[in-house]
């Protein structure tokens, strides 16, 4: 018989009642030391005062009233997010998937705008995880997501990642952007380079196409600046966030130049609950924090000692860990074992991380968190690789 909830997740058999901070805790009072957040998405960990306590007030007053209305909260957050990026304009929506929908649509319709509605095409790179509406599903162009859908959503090219003679050789009349995470996350953890960045920038300009940004799991503080687009010293025209955008409330957001949001007009696009009350409650609580002084600095100082250590675990376990991937608290080692295997070793020793694709293992604490937890996790962590070594030196011969 199936279960009343449908059977599309295999979930781990654990049930968390409460959290602190950067752990949660069972019914049974066992605590994990979670470097999974939600896959980066609980940014201020787990019962965070100046959250918890925006969140609770706000459902006291009103929760909802649709776009039909001005919404304070989120004409606040969006004033924010204007004065922490590129932007001009935002839109609530969410979830990623939404984001990087609406992100497309406003792409298209730009151009559209333009003179040159044939300019639909949109490229993307392999090993792209962007979401799993239909169309997104498309653009991610994994088979293993797409299988049993029926055919592609059209509209979307794929090239590899960091290779710009490709991405140059893909350009056609009908191409209207480029979409691509600075960090490939669920890809497992690759980078793109700075200069890579740079020059999809340049190619932008000098094709008069619209630079994308995916930075639902890099943006929010994760790679210890606000937005990952930062370090390359770049700008897109249009970019997407979800994820710990309001620190575990559902919500996604597509920031845009003024040239893209305005081919946003009214009935071209629209969500019910997006850029609601208490979720711009939360989205403006998640900003008091990060946007403090030193807190980015923090995230930067802390990541690197996460990294540091891993680099270490790599040294002392070359059976188990091959390669340290990522920046700051977004982070990743590549496996020599099934990345399962490890993380189900993890679970054992009470730390919680989040499998990705190239057999790699996320760490993607909380942006909150301690040297002292990043020390405690690369323990488990280490015990964890113990635990796996003997499978792996004997997949090793």
């Amino acid at each position: 018989m199936i279960s009343p909830l449908m059977p599309n997740y295999n979930r781990a058999d654990l049930a968390f009642e409460h959290g602190e901070g950067a752990w949660l805790f069972d019914k049974a009072g066992r605590r994990f030391l979670d470097f999974g957040s939600g896959i980066a998405t609980s940014s201020l960990g787990h019962g965070h005062p100046h959250l918890t306590r925006a969140i609770a007030e706000q459902a006291k007053r009103v929760i909802h009233v649709s776009n039909l209305y001005r919404i304070p909260g989120a004409e606040l957050m969006a004033q924010r997010l204007v004065e922490a990026s590129f932007a001009d304009s935002v839109f609530f929506c969410n979830s990623g998937a939404e984001a990087n929908e609406g992100l497309v649509k406003a792409m298209r319709k730009t151009m559209s705008d333009a003179g040159q509605p044939e300019r639909i095409r949109i490229i993307c790179f392999d090993g792209a995880f962007h979401g799993r509406t239909l169309a997104m599903l498309s653009a991610t162009g994994n088979p293993k997501y797409q299988a049993g859908f029926g055919p592609a959503v059209d509209g979307f090219d794929h090239v590899p990642f960091n290779n710009l003679n490709a991405l140059r050789a893909a350009i056609t009349p009908q191409t209207a952007g480029i979409l691509i995470e600075p960090i490939q996350g669920e890809g497992g953890i690759r980078s793109a380079s700075v200069q890579f960045l740079r020059d999809l920038r340049a190619t932008c300009d000098e094709f008069g196409l619209l630079l994308g940004l995916d930075e639902v799991q890099t943006g929010m503080g994760r790679t210890g600046k606000l937005f990952a687009y930062e370090w390359a010293g770049i700008e897109p025209d249009v970019m997407s966030l979800a994820k710990g955008l309001a620190g575990g409330v559902p919500m996604g957001a597509v920031l845009a130049k003024e040239r893209v949001a305005r081919a946003l007009v009214p009935g071209s696009h629209g969500t019910t609950f997006g850029g609601g009350p208490l979720a711009c409650a939360a989205g403006n609580a998640v900003l008091d924090v990060l946007l403090a002084p030193g807190f980015l600095d923090e995230i930067a100082a802390t990541g690197g000692y996460l990294q540091a250590g891993l680099e270490k675990l790599c040294q002392d376990y070359p059976s188990v860990f091959t390669e340290v991937r990522g920046q700051a608290l977004l982070a990743g080692v590549k496996c020599a074992v099934p990345n399962t295997d490890l993380q189900n070793a993890a679970v054992a020793e009470g730390l919680l991380t989040v499998a990705a694709g190239d057999n790699v293992l996320r760490l993607i604490p909380p942006l909150i968190v301690r040297q002292a937890e990043c020390d405690e996790a690369l323990a488990r962590l280490g015990r964890a690789a113990r635990h796996v070594q003997p499978a792996a030196l004997e997949m090793a011969k």
